[in-house]
Order: structure tokens, then sequence, then C-alpha cells
């Protein structure tokens, strides 16, 4: 695929400016840029003694052919911005990314002349693997499905990757790159690949260097759904023979995995269809000279059982083959010491159990009864790049619990902790499953699988288990005594004529033995002390500016005021399901935070995906018929101990981060101190009002007078003095 020219010195590669931009993976302005500013005759005239943008040898002005060389080691002096270093602390640059594209540039273009990507990579991978295995000399060693691959795949294919493995330097690291390659091939099998930060948690997880090294005195290891050997591949030490186990039920993964450990001369491990194949005892598959292919064999248990089960959002919820059944999978299959590390998405563990439990909730639950999970590891959001919209979790779980472990699982958030340490998230959350804390509350926390007391919290009460949902802590480093003080100054100096009633407001410590409990929002709803009230779509046609005000997510966030838009009656008619809101129910918008207003006069319509909240004893107080000192709660302060920080920690869901009403909580407050609250939350919000009220007028002052002067209709002149 390398275009020659008599004028070039033999063996140069010469590239487009098109075929830059592709290897480099730029935009085509970036490399007009590049050339425009780095001439060598725009560098002389300034006087600048940077390398010049390499000129083209060949080709024509409408389109010039230059050195990939030259090129090449141009773009080196060029870092790719925000690029994490490498693991010798090199940062890469354009010029790595630009040799590796031109590399494979001739297997990319074969891609379009072959039935698909799918076929190129098993040609590809069946010449790596015999070259791995010498076939071309001890061909009765090797499979014959292999054989029959090798001789089937296509010349351009078979010379492509020989020229791969002599510049790489070996077979493995050629078919390594291949399978890198099944993106730019636009291959499906992309899609089920295990991503590399999970792969470099779980080989941090399973310890020191070796321990997937099989042979005497190493861990046994079954890998379900192995794919094309991602967590195998996680460690270049699986080499040996022994006691590794490989479960792929889809053949053409299965086929390429084979091809890979072939490829890196690994041909001791196993690869079964399914699990009920490790429970079979079966002849050896791979014929070693030292291996006695009668000798019956198989491996029911292992020491270690891994999993990343190919599985997106809602899939297989309600069938006994969905995600959490590759859990219990591995925890039949572990030794009693042993460990089990699985993948699952995360909606297999925040599903609610609902009055009809599913088939996921069932085994979630016969998981934690079975004391068999030691840890949930809520991964960082889009740590997928093929399922953006996917959130996944990590299960660790163990054969037989400590007796100090019993009853009691670890929850990580390892996306916030991702989001404080950065790229080193992999090595601290190892660190923190292995010493079992964190110096952060809400990033881990032991949590308790069964209710220790009749109002406790527990993992089997039907909620959400992900850690997000489920730890919460008070704001860290943060004195609320001091804050509160702070923030009582500065209001009194901003708003002087209020400051005597800031200067009458009583803030003190809470005294250590009168600690407050909190209760989540699902305990209440259950109660029936609240209503959850849900927001409705509505078609945009029948929203206009008469009937009811409708409150949509355009309202909360203040982009438009509440009235302006509103639907008639009987339009409304047409949606016998939307609730009209009453005075006193809260709105919530809990995208990217958590957003909340109350309704001060009701008659209201709420849009997906606002929802609302409605005290079902306030409508009885306001008709008298409740005391105050017997209401339980009010709107202002619910509505503001709703977006406390402690909730806005409890996010999750990779494109839009929400926060799932039910799991948010409120303290238990005394009737004095809510009324108390009330007091001072409706007064702060008459005087908010009015201020915007002031701001508001002094807006429409200035327009006028900017527009009257702009026409040309004002004259202004100041009032003369008063003497």
């Amino acid at each position: 695929m390398t275009t020659r020219v008599s004028d070039v010195p033999e063996g140069s590669a010469l590239v487009s400016l098109g075929e830059i931009k592709e290897l480099a993976e730029v935009g085509r302005p970036t490399v007009s840029n590049w050339r425009r500013r780095f001439a060598k005759d725009v560098l002389e005239s300034a006087g600048d003694r940077r390398v010049p943008f390499p000129g083209p040898v060949a080709g024509s002005d409408s389109k010039p052919l230059f050195d990939a060389e030259e090129v090449a080691s141009w773009l080196d002096l060029r870092p790719i911005p925000d690029a994490e270093p490498d693991e010798d602390d090199t940062v890469p640059t354009y010029g790595d990314r630009f040799r590796s594209g031109l590399r494979l540039r001739g297997l990319v273009a074969l891609r379009h002349e072959l039935e698909s990507a799918n076929l190129l990579i098993v040609d590809a991978l069946a010449v790596c693997a015999m070259a791995g295995e010498a076939g071309d000399w001890y061909r009765e060693v090797v499979p014959q499905q292999l054989l029959e691959d090798a001789e089937k795949a296509d010349p351009r294919v078979a010379h492509a990757v020989r020229e791969l493995i002599e510049e790489l330097g070996s077979p493995g690291a050629a078919a390594d790159t291949v399978l890198g390659l099944a993106e730019r091939l636009e291959s499906d099998l992309t899609m089920d690949t295990t991503p590399i930060a999970v792969a470099d948690l779980i080989s941090a997880l399973v310890g020191p260097s070796g321990v997937l090294s099989a042979g005497p005195g190493q861990p046994s290891v079954i890998n379900l759904c192995a794919g094309t050997g991602e967590l195998l591949f996680a460690r270049d030490d699986i080499g040996g023979r022994g006691d590794i186990v490989a479960v792929e039920p889809d053949p053409l993964r299965r086929k390429l995995l084979l091809y890979r450990l072939f490829a890196h001369h690994r041909t001791a491990v196993d690869i079964c269809a399914c699990p009920e194949e490790l429970d079979t005892l079966r002849p050896w598959e791979q014929r070693e000279f030292d291996l006695d292919p009668e000798r019956p064999w198989g491996m029911s248990s292992a020491d270690l059982v891994l999993a990343d089960p190919p599985y997106a959002s809602g899939e297989r919820e309600l069938e006994e083959d969905g995600p959490l059944g590759w859990a219990l999978e591995a925890v039949d299959r572990l030794k009693p010491a042993g460990r089990g590390l699985v993948v699952v998405p995360s909606w297999a563990l925040s599903r609610p159990r609902g009055m009809m439990p599913t088939q996921n909730v069932r085994m979630r639950e016969e998981l934690l009864n079975r004391d068999v999970v030691a840890a949930i590891v809520q991964l960082p959001r889009r740590i997928h790049p093929f399922r953006t919209g996917a959130e996944h979790a990590l299960l660790v779980l163990r054969g037989e619990a400590a007796p100090e472990e019993r009853g009691s699982v670890l929850l990580v958030d390892a996306d916030r902790i991702a989001r404080r340490v950065g790229r080193q998230w992999t090595k601290y959350v190892a660190e923190v499953l292995d010493t079992g804390r964190s110096p952060v509350d809400e990033e881990a926390s032991p949590f308790p699988v069964s209710a220790t007391g009749p109002r406790a919290e527990s993992l089997l009460d039907g909620r959400s288990v992900l850690p997000a949902h489920r730890l919460a802590a008070k704001e860290e480093g943060l004195d609320h005594f001091s804050a509160t003080l702070d923030a009582r100054r500065e209001a009194a100096v901003a708003l002087p004529r209020l400051k005597e009633w800031i200067g009458d407001l009583g803030v003190a410590r809470r005294q250590p033995d009168a600690r407050v409990t909190h209760r989540k929002v699902s305990e209440h709803l259950k109660a029936g002390q609240l209503r959850l009230l849900a927001g409705h779509r509505i078609r945009e046609e029948d929203i206009g500016d008469a009937g009811l005000p409708v409150v949509g997510r355009e309202e909360m966030l203040g982009a438009l005021p509440i009235g302006r838009r509103r639907i008639a009656l009987e339009d409304l008619a047409r949606y016998p399901q939307a609730v009209v809101t009453e005075r006193g129910d809260v709105f919530l918008l809990t995208e990217h935070g958590i957003r909340a207003h109350v309704d001060d006069a009701g008659g209201c319509v709420l849009l997906t995906p606002v929802q609302g909240l409605r005290i079902a004893a306030y409508r009885n107080y306001l008709a008298g018929k409740v005391r105050p000192e017997e209401l339980w709660m009010r709107p202002q302060p619910l509505a503001q101990l709703l977006a406390a920080p402690r909730n806005q920690q409890r996010s999750s869901g990779s494109l839009v981060r929400r926060v799932s009403v039910r799991d948010m909580d409120l303290p238990e407050l005394a009737a004095d101190e809510v009324i108390e609250l009330e007091a001072i939350l409706s007064e702060t919000d008459r005087q908010r009002a009015q201020v915007r009220r002031q701001m508001e007028a002094l807006d429409n002052l200035a327009r006028r007078l900017a527009a009257g002067v702009a026409d040309g209709d004002l004259a202004l002149r100041r009032r003369p003095a008063s003497t």
C-alpha cells in the first residue's frame, strides 16, 4: 500500500495531507495550519529557530506528497493535549499516533475489499497464531480449525500481518494490535470489549505479579464471559501450564481468544463454550508434548473467578440468565477461600423491589442473603467508550466471609474517587478495598446487609444498593456553625435595613447527645407522610398561553417564568394521569443537581422530568383540621432540606446525572424546629422576592433610558442641586 516514486529514497512511504489528518487523528484545518504556520520561509523571516514542517517530496501542487518518516519526526515534537503520560512518564505525541496509524494503514484499507471486518480479524489472528505456535513447522500440534483458517486467509492480509509481526517483534504483539484495530475496522467486537481501566482495576485487585500465572503454588482461575481475553491479558504473566480456564459462549470470540493465546504461546489455557462444561471431565484439547490427551480433566471451581458479561442497560431484567446470574455462577464456582470479580450494569443494582420483584431483584437479594458480596464498587461514569449511556459496577465476591466481615458490604463510590484523584483512581480503589475504608466518608463505607434496628438502613430493604445512593456524609472539612455565622454577617452588611432581623436569628451548635437521625424519602412515602407527584409528557401543540400553568425543566432552571406556558382544561382532559398541584407542593428537578421550588398557590401541571412531593397532612393543616405542632414537616423546610449538599451527592447516570427522589433523606426534627425553620425560610424568600423586584425595576429603568437615547427621543440632563 506504499506509494513510491523514482526521486524518493527506496523504502520511503509517502502520505498526502488528507492521510496525515487521518493517521494523526486531527482535523484537516489543523494540518493546514501546521503547514502554514511552520513553513520554512515563515520561520526564517521571523527568526524562529523551530523545526519547519516537512516540505513535499513528490506529487503535485494540488496534491503534494510528503515523506512519512519526516512527518512522523516533526509530529514527535508535538505532544497530544490532555493526554495522560505512559507508564514511563513520557507524554504521547502526535508522532506516536501517526506511526501507529501508518503501520496499520494497509490492513485498514483491506477492510473495504473483504466481506467483513470480523473476517479480516480472524484471518489476521490465524496468521499470528500460526507464527506463535510455529505451525509452519509443527502442523501436527495445531488445531484443525486454525489450519483451515490460516490456509483460507487472504494473501494480502497474511502479507500485511507478517510485516507487522516482523516490525513489532512478536506474533502476540501483532495479535493485540490487530484486536486494538477493531474500532477503525468498524467491527462490532468493540461493543463488548472490557474497558482498559476496568481491566487495570481488576488486575490491581487480583494481587501481586504472578497471581495469574498457572502452575504449582498459583491460584486457579476461571474467566467467565472471557471475550477476547481482556481480563486474562490485563497482566502479561498468564504463561505456564495449569489451572486457567476461559468460558466464552460466542463462537467468534472463542475462536479469536484461542488464536490470541496461540500467538502468545499460551496454549495451556483451556477454553469452554459454557459454564456447564466446567463440570464435565474431558480430554485435553491442547496438544502439548508433555500432556496425555487421553487423561480426563476438568475444573469446576477456582480460587479466582472473573466475569464481564456483555450487557447493556435494561437487558434481561426479567430473565434468570441476566447479569446477576453470572455473579451467582461466579459464587458457585468459588472455592471456600476464593474471590470473585464480576462487572455488572448499574441498573442491576439500582432497580427497586416493587410490589412484584423481578428475577433481577431476587438474584440480588440472594447474593446479599448468602453473605457472598464483600464489596460493591460503583465505577466512574462513561468508563465504557462505546456505551456512553450505561454505568457499570464491580462486585467483589467471596467464598466464605471472615467473622468480622459477616453481615456487612463495603460500598465504594469510585466515580467520586476518580473525580478527586484523577487517573490514579484504580490504585486508590484497590487500597480502599484492601484497608476497608477511605478518608472521605461518602467515598467508601461498610453498610449492613440486614437491619440492625427497627428503623435502621440495610441493603435488603428493597431499594438501590449503589454506593452513590447509599453513602451520604456531612460536607468534608466544613464547620457549619462558623459558616452560618459568616453568612449571617455578610447578609447583615449587604442588607443594612434587615440588620435587626438578621441579628435576631438564633444559631447554636447542636449538643452531641441530641444527634439527628435521618429517614429516606421512600420511608416517608411508604408511611403515607409524603406523596410523590410524577411529571407527565404533554405534546408541545397542547401547550399555549391560557389555562393552568405548566412547570417543566425550563421553569425550574429559570429560563422561563412560571406561568408563561399553560395548558387549557379541555386539552388537559386528554391526559387523565396528569395531577394538578396544590398549595404547598414542592417541585423537584434532580438533573445535574437538585432544584426545589414551593408552589405557593397550587393549580400547576408538572412536565417530566420535573417531579413533586406533597405533604399529606398539609391540606388539613390549611383547613384548620391539624394543629401546627402536629405537622411533621412544612413546604419551605422540605424544599431546602431536599436540596442540601448531602442529597446532591447521590447522583448517578453517565449522560445525565440524576438523583433518585426516593433515595434522598431528611432529618427528623422536632415540631418547634420545623416551625422556626419555616418562619425563617419564608421570610428570607419574601425578602428575596422584594430584592428581585427592585432589581427588575432598576433593569427596566436602564433599558428604557437606553432605548430612548438610542432612538433620539430622550435628552438627559441633571437637575440643578437645590440650595
